[in-house]
């Protein structure tokens, strides 16, 4: 084992619209020891989302503190009982090598700590198609927005984490489904891939041009991960009674403080007679969290669903490929191996 702990946190700059070079610092410091009803645990897989950019320009990630992150992790040493050293876990390790999870340890209350079984699928899915990241797939597509056979659903981002995977349930429930991605590569695969039937490029000259004539019979769902223009093209488009559901909105995370984007978009749906909902995939966990696992399971094993992640490789790489993944130059889903996954 490592004799220091090195983490990522953030530096005492004031933080920016987006990152830049300056914005994180790499520390070090002791390996933490378990307490009772602990454990301490070494960071396999760091996962990276866009939400975290909002915790760091929000203020819930505190300089000096490792920043936040879902995280798959193996035991080093372990006070909990039933858990011993080399299972594997879901954890919040954050931006750190070394962290401890159990008793005592801050963590969001929804994403809670469990043991994986490498039997049952890749360990790395527990931070994306089996995890959080399915779950608010399922909830957003599924739960929310509950798309009928031969409806138009539409997804943004549609290469992305979540977005691969709300197209594919809503696929699987009979609906015609048009994603938006941007370079053609990550347009040709959301098609010949996920089996979506058609997808357009947001970075098209004609891009609203384009989504309307993929869209003859207008939009009757829409799973929103962008905002911006994604949003304003999409908006002319839907049908009355149309279902929308905002997941994310990646370009106005760099918007100034007070800028409330997502009542906007709800508040210009609802004038064009959508139910546009916000998405906290909190509010699922407990309802919803072992039907996600039910379908997906399954038909990721089988591969009815199809999954695509970008994995990066070492500890140094984080900051950068998190602001890689801010500007959509991740294709997949993407997280960060910073150490050797034992069961590949």
């Amino acid at each position: 084992m490592a004799a220091t702990n090195r983490y990522w946190t953030l530096s005492d700059k004031p933080v920016g619209a987006w990152p830049d070079a300056e914005t994180f610092v790499l520390r070090e410091g002791p390996i933490p020891s378990p307490a009772d009803g602990q454990a301490l645990t070494r960071t396999l897989y760091v996962s990276l989302d866009p939400y975290q950019w909002g915790y760091k320009r929000s203020g819930s990630d505190k300089p000096g503190a490792p920043c936040h992150a879902r995280t798959v992790a193996q035991v080093v040493e372990s006070r909990i009982p039933g858990l011993a050293p080399g299972d594997f876990v879901f954890n919040t390790n954050g931006w750190a090598e070394y962290a401890l999870m159990g008793a005592g340890v801050p963590r969001p209350a929804y994403m809670v700590p469990r043991r994986l079984d490498p039997a049952k699928g890749k360990i790395s899915h527990a931070v994306g198609v089996l995890g959080m990241l399915g779950l608010t797939a399922y909830a957003g597509m599924v739960v929310q927005c509950a798309p009928r056979a031969g409806e138009t659903v539409v997804v943004s981002a549609a290469s992305g984490g979540v977005g691969q995977i709300a197209g594919q349930l809503a696929r699987l429930r009979g609906a015609r489904v048009v994603g938006i991605a941007g370079r053609p590569e990550k347009c040709a695969f959301v098609v010949e891939t996920l089996g979506f039937d058609a997808c357009v490029s947001h970075l098209s000259p004609t891009f609203a041009a384009d989504l309307s004539a993929a869209c003859p019979n207008g939009i009757d769902v829409y799973f929103e991960n962008v905002g911006g223009p994604v949003f304003d093209a999409v908006l002319p488009l839907f049908n009355r009674g149309g279902r929308m559901t905002i997941c994310g909105l990646i370009s106005h995370y760099g918007d100034a403080p007070g800028h409330d984007a997502r009542a906007d978009e709800i508040a210009r749906a609802g004038a064009r007679g959508v139910t546009a909902t916000g998405l906290f995939v909190g509010d699922y966990v407990d309802s919803h969290h072992d039907a996600m696992l039910a379908e997906l399971g399954p038909a990721v094993a089988a591969g009815q669903v199809k999954y695509l992640e970008d994995v990066r490789a070492g500890f140094e790489t984080i900051p950068a490929a998190f602001a890689d993944m801010l500007k959509g130059g991740n294709f997949g889903k993407i997280l960060v191996r910073v150490a050797e996954d034992p069961t590949l």
